[in-house]
């Protein structure tokens, strides 16, 4: 290999570093600032969603059925959770609202919930940075779409919980 190709290859090399340590930092940060927020976190699959107008017909909601896996924060024995969160579609009339989460059936998520301060209800907790898709791995681990592994989240979420 040429010098001026080594070159551009230790370039290369130290700016995407620079860059992953960046963002591992941030998502780190992100992380901290969720667990420390929610008052409910936990992993699981979206089993359900239904989508309805508010009583006045003013805007419509959809209700996501979460069966829970874990709960990493929170003391609930609840096998299911369900989480309201604006927009949906009903009758063929759809709303969406931007940063906020959408879900895919049979999708597994880690969620950071809050308790609705006026009812039982649970949202997601700082838009759509509360909710995380996870997908497996070729070794069938559970990582983000970033691959960051869940067990690496799930180690960060205990230590910035107690």
């Amino acid at each position: 290999m040429k010098f001026k190709e080594k070159i551009f290859v230790f370039l290369v090399l130290f700016i995407f570093s620079i860059q992953f340590t960046n963002y591992s930092q941030s998502f780190q940060n992100e992380v901290r600032t969720l667990s420390r927020g929610a008052d409910v976190i936990l992993t699981g699959k979206v089993t359900n969603q239904e989508s309805e107008w508010t009583q006045n017909k003013s805007r419509i909601i959809t209700k996501t059925t979460i069966q829970v896996d874990e709960y990493l924060k929170g003391n609930s024995h609840l096998n299911t959770i369900v989480i309201n969160h604006p927009g949906g579609e009903v009758d063929g009339v759809g709303e969406l609202y931007s940063h906020m989460p959408r879900f895919d059936d049979k999708e597994e998520v880690l969620l950071f919930l809050k308790k609705d301060k006026n009812s039982s209800e649970y949202k997601v907790f700082s838009g759509e940075d509360g909710k995380v898709s996870l997908i497996r791995n070729k070794k069938g681990e559970q990582v983000t779409a970033s691959d960051i592994s869940l067990n690496t989240i799930k180690m960060q979420i205990k230590s910035y919980t107690n």
